[in-house]
């Protein structure tokens, strides 16, 4: 009987091998030729969507809140913590994923209304709000405070910044 490891390494050197006699039996041109290269590079096309900016501040967000919910999922999961730490874990786990699913909202309603991307961070009772947008419009940022705001009973502090 083989083993896994046995297995994997047949299988590698079996791709090994395919790759290098797929190598030796091209043709010369195709590995010279430069007309290919620039056909290549002249059809791809690359369209962004969002700044790179709104792209980065989620992709933090999320690193960040993926690792506190592993802690926190980790507390609810071992057997050496009390009733009460598991509780306040939950307790907490339930506030990120209500916190998360508020922001998602928020920049949906700011897509809908006011037709730009944006990033939005809540965190107790701040809120920044990230715009995509190329004019720093000082009354869309007011419409901007007012509509997030109409979404809470509580006052927030709300801060609307503009990236270009």
């Amino acid at each position: 009987m083989i083993n896994k490891q046995s297995l994997w390494f047949l299988t590698l050197l079996t791709l090994v091998l395919v790759l290098g006699v797929y190598y030796v039996t091209m043709p010369n041109e195709l590995l010279k030729s430069k007309a290919i290269l620039e056909s290549v590079n002249s059809e791809i096309e690359v369209n962004v969507e969002e700044s790179d900016k709104l792209v980065s501040l989620r992709v933090e967000r999320d690193e960040k809140l993926e690792t506190t919910m592993k802690e926190l999922q980790n507390v609810l999961t071992s057997t050496t913590t009390t009733a009460e730490e598991k509780n306040s874990a939950f307790e907490e786990l339930k506030l990120l994923n209500l916190t998360k699913g508020k922001e998602e909202e928020l920049e949906n309603k700011l897509l809908d209304v006011y037709k730009i991307k944006s990033f939005i961070e809540i965190n107790g009772d701040q809120i920044k709000v990230t715009v995509n947008s190329k004019e720093h419009n000082s009354t869309l940022a007011n419409n901007i405070m007012r509509s997030i705001q109409e979404e809470y009973n509580k006052k927030m502090y709300i801060i609307v910044k503009f990236e270009s």
